[in-house]
């Protein structure tokens, strides 16, 4: 269980960074002028101080404290683009444009007002081509660009395989890209288990890599990333059961590689395709649904 006086950690802004890191002493850069995304970093520190979350920070350092840089994170739970941002919160208050999918921005108000607000990046999952220019563009301006390279929520835990969008927009761009990884998100809000929110005290850890090479084609690269996270990830895991564990083994938010009950990869790929038939479905049915009026709408104006 968590030892309450653990000297390998201290309190930095409300978060636990290890003691063996240095000091980060950057000032606060002039992204934070934005009122809206300082709003926004000022309600999820209010949740996450209310849910009482123990977040182990580490690597902040490998963020560049100023000009742009690709951030690619592994994706386990919906609360993910927040946890991912504290490092570079931690790093002069930087902020995280992320590419998240675009029904996001059409949510009602204020969901989908507070996403353009704070430029993320809307991705059509069938046409990338315009969220990946606007990657670029922000890259250009000198800001930090988040994706997940798994393009959705890992159901089993385990990394799933890559998209290579996040070595392209680094090359193309002359970026770093640098692989980020966050562990217990899962605990809080993911895909197929009850929300376990409210003052829960829940355990959680991220930790930033050294940029990776983006020499190589697209594939290479995201190869070469995949195989660092898939390894960075096996170390968190392992620390994070030393410091908050133990745990019996059969829980929910544990892969079923490491003895958990989370579905493994396959049935995880089986429920991911029902999902994506149900999502298709619905979207032909809305088309038909506005064909269906628009055509009433002609006929009536023919009258």
């Amino acid at each position: 269980m968590w030892r309450k006086n653990n000297q390998r950690f201290r309190k930095t802004s409300g978060f636990l960074v290890p003691t063996s890191e240095p000091v980060i002493s950057a000032s606060h850069h002039a992204e934070l002028k934005e009122p809206v995304y300082r709003i926004g970093i000022a309600v999820a520190r209010l949740v996450m101080k209310f849910q009482g979350i123990r977040a182990v920070v580490e690597g902040t350092e490998n963020i560049p404290a100023d000009g742009a840089a690709v951030i690619a994170v592994n994706h386990t739970g919906y609360m993910d683009f927040i946890f991912a941002g504290v490092p570079a919160y931690l790093r002069g208050r930087r902020l995280v444009r992320f590419m998240t999918k675009k029904e996001i921005f059409s949510a009602p108000f204020p969901v989908g007002w507070v996403m353009r607000a704070m430029k993320h990046v809307p991705v059509d999952r069938e046409a990338g081509h315009d969220a990946f220019e606007a990657a670029v563009q922000h890259c250009s301006d000198g800001h930090l660009v988040g994706i997940f390279p798994e393009g959705t929520i890992s159901r089993s835990f385990d990394l799933k395989e890559f998209k290579t969008g996040a070595a392209r927009i680094a090359q193309r761009s002359e970026v770093p890209l640098i692989p980020l990884v966050v562990w217990g998100s899962q605990r809080f809000w993911t895909k197929d288990l009850p929300k376990n929110l409210g003052r829960k005290h829940l355990p959680l850890w991220v930790r930033v890599g050294e940029p990776i090479s983006t020499e190589g084609s697209p594939e290479e690269v995201t190869a070469r990333l995949r195989d660092r996270m898939s390894e960075m990830l096996a170390e968190v895991r392992r620390d994070y059961a030393e410091e908050f564990g133990p745990f019996a083994g059969d829980e929910p938010w544990l892969p079923a590689s490491i003895g958990g009950s989370a579905p493994t990869q396959e049935r995880a790929d089986l429920l991911d395709q029902a999902e994506k038939e149900r999502r298709q479905a619905k979207q032909a049915r809305k088309a038909e649904q506005a064909q269906a009026k628009a055509a009433k709408k002609m006929k009536e104006k023919k009258r």
